[in-house]
């Protein structure tokens, strides 16, 4: 049994597969052609943050792979009135078939799989974000890439993160050290990405710059995420005011490689951390991002209960 907690859980042949995988269920989605290896399984989808695209994505996939759903949220079940993690881990394990978690800290997603019988999925944390970079990192490859060769396109590649050093910067770190291409960073001082958190084995896969026009200098993707992410609205003034200079513009793009992508998880703030010039733009690919999300989950979920196929 695997779980999928952060993108260094799986390895490089895994991603491979994954990745040719998504491929082949995108297509039969796109066809109208019934893909359901699921029938009679259960995902259990339980939700401490709230989310639109997470919830979607992972509840429409289910259905369409076969498979059935139940929803939880902290404020309809034990889980908020003080229950331990470990007894509804060993509790919810034993009835369904796959649990994904959506919540805060990274700390209760690990325990909630110790304690599991079946595989767990990590929806989104304050740490990481797998699911996310998975389906930004397919949408790259069906746009500069090879389906069927999947990780070449990604090799020597640069990805430019202009931000906050939030899960999301975490999780490309972890990509980009597995997969072989390089991470340019620039975020405000005092919001650094942690290179313990993301538990990498050197800093050959990324690089630090103070400017952000010079860190998508020359990128073949740029990326960015909300200022003030879940949990931190309180900081939402102060945190406008240090980013004030990290809004990704026509300017930053123009510093990338001419044919270079921009990518949003989604949701964004027009005229804050992105120019609607940019999101709205030609080299923007946030919306079969944002669908991706549904494809890639599909192959993992196939993959989690079932292995290769």
């Amino acid at each position: 049994m695997k779980h999928y907690l952060k993108f260094s859980d799986f390895t490089l042949d895994e991603y491979e597969y994954l990745f040719k995988r998504t491929a082949l269920i995108k297509n039969k989605f796109k066809s109208y052609e019934r893909h359901q290896p699921l029938v009679d399984r259960t995902l259990a989808m339980i939700f401490e943050k709230a989310s639109t695209r997470t919830r979607v994505s992972f509840e429409a996939g289910m259905y369409q792979l076969g498979g059935s759903v139940v929803h939880l949220t902290t404020g309809d079940s034990q889980l908020g009135r003080s229950e331990p993690i470990e007894d509804s881990a060993r509790v919810i394990s034993r009835m369904v078939d796959l649990v994904m978690i959506r919540t805060y800290g990274q700390d209760k997603i690990n325990n909630f799989a110790a304690h599991s019988r079946v595989p767990v999925i990590n929806g989104l944390t304050n740490e990481f974000h797998p699911c996310q970079i998975l389906a930004d990192l397919f949408t790259f490859i069906e746009h500069r890439g090879d389906p069927s060769n999947p990780l070449a396109c990604l090799r020597g590649k640069i990805v430019s993160w202009v931000g906050d050093g939030n899960n999301m910067a975490n999780t490309w770190l972890q990509a980009a050290e597995l997969l072989g291409f390089t991470v340019h960073i620039s975020t405000p001082r005092g919001y650094e990405v942690d290179q313990s958190i993301a538990g990498l084995t050197s800093s050959h896969s990324f690089k630090v710059f103070d400017d952000p026009r010079q860190a998508c200098k020359g990128s073949d993707l740029v990326t960015t995420d909300v200022w003030t992410s879940m949990g931190y609205e309180a900081e939402n003034e102060t945190r406008r005011i240090a980013f004030n200079d990290w809004c990704v513009g026509p300017e930053m793009m123009a510093m990338a490689h001419p044919q270079a992508l921009f990518m949003h998880c989604l949701p964004a703030h027009r005229g804050e951390e992105v120019a609607a010039e940019v999101i709205d733009g030609p080299q923007s690919v946030v919306w079969d991002e944002a669908e991706n999300r549904l494809h890639v989950q599909k192959a993992l979920m196939e993959y989690l209960l079932l292995g290769s196929l």
